[in-house]
């Protein structure tokens, strides 16, 4: 609830004399709007002065003898029971005296106490010394009071500046005996006890929040008087009895039920007065509702749920043909829907052909053009080659040295952004056979890797060269590969150096152990 950085400096607080928005800076406000205005008679000027202590929560008003001039939210140092307190200036000049009458207090009365000095250096450490012992204190008696067994709610404690006067504040529903705690407090916290009960609503009050509309309390910012609250209150306003959402944060009907109960119950006068069944001729139709803003009157007939609305003049002809026993055969309701706008209708619309799809037509014929002329870019460029680099190119990828050639070559094509050539794969060349027997070998063995001499190849500055013309944009000129030298009949070993590959044709491999 405290507004500790809308202002700098003192006074303290927003510095917008009283008329603090969020009331965060001092609760229950009033705004001084005389403030800057010059009095004529200084000396006739209202010489009382209005306190109020934790922040709001309470206030009261002391006699300003010195006639000093207090600013708003300074802290001052008054008469207290045997000894001294420190409070708030929440209001000072003429406003006071209309407080005063609001509240019925004596502006002359001799009983009222008198303010001391600004206060010192000295009081406002022993004050925040003694604000700082308030929430221990009040968890300590809250445990003395479960344990003597009250029923009794401890809502707040307030310990004077100067630490000798206690003030507990309590709700309970029934009368409460405090010999006994009283006497427990004393002893517990070297203090003179005062008990002060309060109401359910004060406590609201006291501990603030934020109501269901959205703002703060009203009675935590400006509501002091608690008027009772009915739930004849919310029938006139054709509110329904829900408990939930009339009750307010003190379990009690919200306040703000009486606020404009007023104008409901005048404009309530211009409709009739036992008006609560009509007779028809269809029988009796019964009132269920009254709305005041269009100032009609919603009737039910007999084993019908339809509401039929009727004006004021319409109810009070036909209360008045009543009187005279005759039964009207038409309640003649108001149109209600003849001011408002007629929803076209606007049926079946066949939107088929609208949508036109010609620009995705477009976009798949321009690229299935677009591969056509690169198979066909690819095809002229094979048959231009020689003969012989044509071979080269139709011969498969071998392993070694040379295949990494290929392989760059592919990667250079595929960077620039063109398509590698197909490759015709050629027609297997069959090895002439040799004369050795049948073996079978089982299918968890694998054949051991032939040892075959390395290929030799030439061109080996052909990868970096072909590299360089990529990364410049330029097609690597196609090179001439000279002849194709037979290579010697590779010799394999023996079949007598792999003697457990060779098994005799009519026995079968051993099966594997679990």
């Amino acid at each position: 609830m405290g507004c500790g950085s809308c202002g700098t400096g003192k006074p303290n607080g927003c510095k917008s004399n009283g008329g603090c928005s969020t009331g965060g800076c001092n609760r229950l406000n009033v705004h001084d709007w005389l403030m800057n205005l010059p009095l004529n008679d200084v000396d006739g000027g209202c010489k009382i002065v209005e306190i109020s202590f934790c922040n709001g929560s309470r206030k009261d008003f002391y006699r300003n003898a010195t006639l000093q001039h207090f600013e708003k939210g300074e802290l001052v140092t008054l008469e207290g029971v045997s000894g001294f307190d420190v409070g708030e200036v929440s209001l000072t000049g003429e406003l006071v005296r209309i407080q005063m009458k609001k509240k019925g207090v004596d502006e002359f009365n001799p009983d009222i106490k008198k303010i001391i000095r600004r206060s010192t250096d000295k009081d406002i450490e022993m004050f925040r010394q003694n604000k700082a012992r308030e929430r221990e204190g009040l968890m300590k008696s809250r445990d003395i009071a479960r344990e003597l067994n009250l029923q009794m709610k401890l809502t707040e404690l307030e310990i004077q500046a100067d630490g000798k006067k206690a003030t507990f504040f309590y709700t309970a529903d029934d009368r409460v005996d405090f010999r006994e705690l009283i006497k427990r407090y004393a002893g517990e916290f070297r203090v003179k006890v005062e008990m002060r009960q309060i109401g359910i609503r004060q406590e609201a009050g006291k501990v603030g929040g934020i109501g269901s509309c959205g703002r703060e309390l009203c009675c935590s910012t400006w509501l002091t008087d608690f008027k009772s609250v009915t739930t004849t209150a919310a029938r006139y306003q054709n509110l329904s009895i829900n408990q939930t959402k009339l009750s307010g944060q003190c379990g009690r009907l919200k306040c703000c039920l009486n606020f404009e109960l007023d104008t409901y119950l005048d404009a309530l006068q211009q409709f009739p007065d036992n008006a609560d069944t009509l007779d028809t001729t269809k029988g009796p139709a019964n009132l269920v509702k009254k709305d005041i803003f269009k100032s009609l009157m919603w009737y039910v007939l007999p084993d019908s749920n339809k509401q039929y609305p009727l004006t004021i003049t319409r109810v009070k002809e036909i209360k008045r043909l009543n009187y005279r026993g005759e039964k009207v055969d038409e309640l003649q309701p108001v149109d209600l829907t003849a001011g408002k706008l007629a929803e076209a209708d606007h049926g079946f619309v066949d939107v088929v052909g609208q949508i036109s799809l010609k620009t995705l037509e477009k976009d798949s014929r321009r690229r299935r053009d677009q591969q056509e002329q690169d198979r066909r870019n690819a095809g002229g460029n094979d048959r231009q080659r020689p003969p012989q680099d044509r071979q080269q190119q139709d011969r498969p990828p071998q392993q070694g040295a040379g295949g990494g050639n290929n392989n760059q070559q592919r990667n250079n094509q595929g960077q620039q952004g063109q398509r590698p050539p197909q490759q015709q794969r050629p027609p297997q060349q069959q090895r002439p056979s040799q004369d050795r027997p049948p073996q079978q070998r089982p299918p968890q063995q694998q054949r051991p890797p032939q040892d075959r001499p390395p290929q030799q190849q030439g061109g080996g500055n052909n990868p970096n060269q072909q590299r360089n013309q990529a990364q410049q944009g330029q097609r690597p000129p196609q090179q001439q590969r000279p002849p194709q030298q037979q290579r010697p009949p590779q010799q394999r070993p023996p079949q007598q150096d792999r003697p457990s590959l060779q098994k005799p044709p009519g026995d079968k491999p051993p099966a594997d152990k679990p």
